[in-house]
């Protein structure tokens, strides 16, 4: 569930706790968590490396470390907490990294969706996966000219394909729907039938609308906060998403709700027809 607004929360309570502690320790609960190099080099070349910095590309948390960038995606209900070194493991507490303060952190995972690669920090952009991912909704390079050759041979509808990662980073399911809803545009449309004005308007609301999340530290859904503690408010002013039965908060149309891609998708039928 975590998308940009909720990552980025997690990235800076992070910086304000741990940066530049020094790894001491390193335990894997769940080996799958690894996703790139094996669980002893892993634990081998992290032990020493210092925290110098926390950066987020997409989804992605990047713990930029000395030598290395330890990336982590906490797919559906990842998260950080925070821990002493003799306080018992939890169930769904997967990996932990001990410093040499004494503070403990460890990623829980209730699903154990969640991923972590280590990158050597010379060519990390050049390989998986950073070099799949899109544009940042804030890049200069982001204009309509670019969506418009992006979707130009989509035929799939504008709902499925604003999620794509390889396009814009950091949208997902709640955020794709306040989007389009702001934009005009219904979810079931074409992507290779939306014009310029489309794709302008997909970029601003884009912008906007993850900007406002990031102020208000993100949605807090169902189980999911950003890290333990915290809670985002921007569910408070969601206007389309989980409103199924609502009224439009602009034409007073009832607020629907259909699956597109296997994704629960809310609309207004009268706003974006």
């Amino acid at each position: 569930m975590p998308e940009l607004p909720e990552v980025e929360t997690i990235k800076r309570k992070l910086k304000d706790n741990i940066l530049n502690e020094v790894i001491k320790e390193v335990n894997i609960y769940y080996p799958n968590i690894i996703e790139n190099v094996s669980i002893d080099e892993f634990k081998s070349k992290l032990i020493g490396q210092q925290i110098i910095d926390m950066d987020r590309r997409g989804k992605w948390i990047i713990f930029v470390l000395n030598d290395y960038y330890l990336l982590s995606h906490l797919r559906m209900e990842g998260k950080y907490v925070y821990r002493k070194h003799d306080d018992e493991v939890e169930k769904h507490e997967h990996v932990a990294f001990l410093f040499e303060s004494g503070l403990e952190l460890r990623y829980r995972d209730t699903r154990k969706f969640g991923r972590m690669y280590l990158l050597d920090k010379e060519d990390a952009f050049n390989k998986k996966p950073l070099n799949e991912l899109g544009l940042e909704p804030w890049d200069n390079s982001l204009t309509s000219d670019y969506l418009l050759d992006k979707y130009k041979t989509k035929k799939l509808p504008i709902k499925s394909v604003i999620l794509d990662q390889s396009i814009i980073v950091g949208i997902g399911n709640i955020y794709a729907d306040e989007i389009l809803f702001k934009s005009h545009i219904n979810p079931l449309c074409k992507t290779n039938e939306l014009n310029s004005n489309d794709c302008d308007n997909i970029i601003k609301y884009t912008k906007e609308t993850l900007e406002d999340a990031i102020n208000l530290g993100g949605t807090t859904i169902r189980s999911y906060e950003s890290t333990e503690g915290v809670h985002g408010n921007f569910q408070d002013n969601l206007l389309v998403h989980n409103h199924e039965g609502y009224s439009c908060p602009k034409c007073n149309t009832t607020i629907i709700k259909i699956r597109v891609g296997g994704r629960g998708t809310y609309y207004c039928p009268n706003c974006q027809k």
